[in-house]
């Protein structure tokens, strides 16, 4: 049966950048800090193009085959376990990244309404307790979203997380003149660049603390230890990768050409907002800055009601992104269990009910072995965006098409095999971190 779609461009640009818009953009301030303006400008454009160029991938390998669901490409690619890895990855990704945004409206929200209510925390009201208020949030919020049939139909709420962020930077920009004391900062980039000093680098991290003028004044180009973790934090800044197809099949005529236009626009937004954002945060705080950017601020004043407005309009956006991540998990659960059935409301609901409370149980019982799902990002994400979409596309597109040692399939290997770099890469850091203790290895998205 084909589908017809009915979504309209502009409300698919909005699903996708909501996709792709996660929690990442409050640690990107602290990744600028740790390369520097130009280096940190240099990977976000690398790091967009090549998931630009995935989707690529992915959309001319389902237009072979005419299949629009990401399990299927696997099983057409490599049978039963393609369809099974790709079903896999997607949940574990798409339950990680879920139970992470719900974390953040369970340590976030009872802060704010705190704050609102000018209470002290010694006060333990039911509705200053993070794990009723998440229960609360995702009953009243995100189900009744997720329940939807189609994700079209999230176009609205997508438009407005995504206003929510545009106003958390345009916030951010107005509090620009917060710490550092003297006006004149920006720009002399030439004394910048003599300051990039490697040697600091090699000596440690808070050399450049002592001297006031030295934490204050914008690095273009930095390398120091913590400079390698902010590779992965950015490499899956852009992941929306579960969410192309469902959203290609629901466009209004959808070509190959109209949805790439959907994808680039999305992740050019999306590049804008990340670069903003992370300038605002980095000219703001300079060296001081945090790993969670809001967390900086509040350091300054807890009870300044823009900067609270700033973290609901943060918790807004990343509560209104879970309905749009889970309905790939939803489908992909349809595919590996129940591959031939039609659509049932029953089984819909009962997916989306499962799911969500499994995560409220994750969030609110085990919040500690959400750095797993860390673990499990830096596995599940590199699959995702580098290596599935790549061997999925040398195999599915015929050889008598494109021959094994044609450009297009040597470059999607060479993306492969960038793929499994990353995946080491971030998974060797986590392990580093956890047998040193300390903690820098944040995830994307």
């Amino acid at each position: 049966a084909k589908f017809e779609g009915k979504t309209s461009f502009g409300m698919s640009v909005f699903n996708l950048g909501n996709a792709i818009m996660g929690s990442g953009i409050l640690g990107l301030a602290y990744a600028m800090a740790n390369t520097g303006i130009i280096l940190f400008l240099f990977l976000l454009s690398a790091v967009a193009a090549l998931s630009s160029y995935s989707i690529h991938l992915l959309l001319k390998a389902s237009g072979v085959v005419g299949i629009r669901a990401y399990e299927q490409l696997g099983l057409r690619a490599f049978g039963t376990p393609g369809k099974m890895a790709a079903g896999i990855a997607i949940t574990l990704q798409n339950i990680g990244a879920m139970s992470s945004y719900l974390y953040i409206v369970k340590s976030e929200f009872p802060l704010v309404i705190q704050a609102f209510l000018k209470t002290d925390s010694a006060t333990d009201m039911w509705y200053l307790n993070g794990n009723y208020l998440v229960v609360l949030v995702s009953v009243t919020i995100i189900l009744p979203l997720a329940l939807m049939k189609q994700l079209g139909y999230l176009g609205y709420t997508s438009g407005f997380s995504l206003s929510c962020m545009v106003f958390f930077l345009s916030v951010i920009y107005k509090k620009f003149h917060i710490s550092c004391p003297f006006e004149d900062y920006v720009f002399n980039s030439t004394a910048a660049l003599h300051h990039s000093n490697i040697s600091e680098a090699s000596l440690g991290y808070h050399v450049g603390h002592a001297q006031e003028d030295e934490s204050c004044s914008p690095r273009m180009f930095t390398l120091n230890s913590q400079t390698a973790y902010t590779i992965p934090i950015l490499a899956f800044a852009f992941v929306c990768h579960p969410e192309v197809l469902p959203i290609y099949t629901e466009l209004r005529n959808p070509t190959q050409r109209r949805m790439q236009h959907v994808s680039n626009i999305s992740i050019l937004v999306m590049y804008t907002m990340y670069f903003l954002a992370a300038l605002f945060g980095y000219l703001t705080f300079y060296d001081n800055v945090e790993a969670e950017l809001l967390h900086t601020y509040s350091r300054i004043d807890p009870y300044d009601t823009l900067m609270l407005c700033v973290r609901l309009a943060v918790l807004t956006a990343v509560t209104l992104t879970v309905p749009i991540v889970l309905f790939p998990v939803r489908r992909a659960f349809q595919q590996m269990l129940f591959p031939n059935k039609t659509f049932n409301w029953l089984r819909h609901i009962a997916i989306a009910v499962t799911l969500l409370t499994f995560i409220n149980i994750l969030v609110i019982f085990a919040p500690n072995i959400l750095p797993i799902f860390g673990i499990i990002g830096a596995t599940s994400a590199p699959c995702l965006i580098f290596i599935f979409p790549a061997i999925f596309y040398i195999r599915i597109v015929p050889k008598d098409v494109e021959p094994m040692h044609s450009t297009p399939k040597i470059v999607a290997a060479c993306f492969a095999c960038l793929g499994f770099l990353f995946m080491i890469m971030s998974l060797s850091f986590i392990i580093i971190d956890w047998t040193t203790g300390s903690n820098n290895a944040g995830s994307g998205h």
